[in-house]
């Protein structure tokens, strides 16, 4: 076969692997590329704090002296032990239009997980919930975004020929921003607010938000406990992410809510989007990248949701209406005309029931696969 794989064990190699989509998407309207020192950060078992439990192998694909895929086998200790699941993760998957391109990566993963007595792989995932997760399976005509990977159609078919079969899918909508709040969403937050005794945190500047920083991802940990293959954040990694994300937080897109007795009770993180901002970057800050990521912070009609959370014991008691009543008001405020829900489990009801008070359409869907191993 004309096909050859080899592991990364340089820097040149990393190097290979981190910019072949870069290469593979060219051209592409719809693929969001990440930013390259982020990849790389992610990618480094010196930088990365998710190595304190996870091991990682990276592997690429050759043809006639050039790569024409890549992939990453991923070993997450704390996963197993929680969810007492041996299986291992891939990630980083991108290859050009050939199943045997596909197989031969994928093989590779496998093999190390039988090595590994490791009893099914499943992805595409990353080192933690935080990373990107998901093949996109519907929806490949639609804008990616910078919490979410973008695969050409292939991809999926491809793994489907493999033996690969659906885990879990992901659902993301894409909400019309109304002028006015919905008197539902209105009165409810209003209700809920005094039933509760919350109160919204008022912030000017990013500096305000970071003494929430620990509670943000402490609460993390709680609400998101029970979704699939998520593992609790250490305290290292919580410092890594606070330093990685709350940098360049725009504090209007930010909700802040406490509770009588003044802790953390829920939040909502979203922001103006950035996609066509990294697409002009391409992956690099400099010479102009940081210059388009400031104007997409500045002036934008779409904005993305991150992260929403809800302290489990006033989960199923309201308090979303305060979270979407306040973002609502954010968008209204900054001209922001439509949001990327970005991806939420298909069994989350609750949340998706939300998107009934809204012009809001299921413009995406993206999975899990997993293949168990003999």
């Amino acid at each position: 076969m004309d096909i050859h794989i080899k592991e990364v064990t340089t820097g040149k190699d990393l190097k290979s692997f981190i910019q072949f989509p870069y290469r593979l998407y060219r051209g592409n309207h719809f693929y969001v590329p990440p930013m390259r020192f982020d990849e790389r950060a992610t990618l480094d078992k010196k930088k990365n704090p998710a190595f304190d439990y996870c091991e990682a192998r990276y592997w690429l694909a050759w043809k006639n002296e050039k790569v024409v895929g890549r992939i990453a086998g991923i070993i997450n200790h704390a996963y197993i032990r929680k969810w007492e699941s041996r299986y291992i993760r891939f990630g980083w998957l991108d290859f050009e239009e050939d199943i045997r391109i596909a197989s031969a990566l994928l093989n590779q993963v496998e093999l190390w997980g039988k090595a590994r007595k490791m009893k099914a792989i499943h992805g595409p995932m990353g080192f933690t919930d935080l990373d990107h997760e998901g093949m996109l399976v519907e929806g490949f005509d639609q804008l990616g975004t910078l919490a979410a990977i973008y695969n050409y159609p292939y991809y999926p078919l491809c793994l489907e020929k493999l033996g690969y079969e659906k885990e879990v899918d992901w659902l993301e909508y894409r909400i019309r921003v109304p002028g006015k709040i919905p008197d539902k969403i209105e009165r409810a937050a209003k209700a809920v607010t005094e039933r509760l005794g919350l109160t919204v945190v008022k912030v000017n500047q990013a500096k305000e938000i970071l003494p929430y920083a620990k509670d943000i991802f402490r609460l993390i940990n709680l609400a998101y406990a029970d979704l699939h293959g998520v593992v609790e954040l250490t305290d290292k990694q919580i410092s890594y992410y606070t330093r990685q994300y709350f940098s360049f937080i725009k504090t209007d897109f930010v909700t802040l809510i406490r509770d009588r007795d003044g802790n953390l009770a829920a939040f909502g993180i979203t922001m103006p989007s950035l996609s066509r901002a990294l697409q002009r970057a391409n992956g690099k800050v400099f010479p102009f990248g940081f210059m388009y990521l400031l104007m997409a912070l500045k002036k934008n009609a779409l904005a993305d949701m991150y992260l929403v959370a809800v302290r489990p014991d006033l989960q199923g008691k309201g308090v979303n209406a305060v979270l979407m009543n306040e973002i609502n008001h954010s968008y209204i405020k900054n001209g922001v005309q439509f949001a990327e829900s970005n991806p939420e489990l298909e069994s989350n009801h609750q949340v998706q029931a939300f998107w009934k008070y809204y012009e809001a359409r299921n413009h995406k869907r993206r999975r899990c696969f997993i293949k168990f191993l003999s």
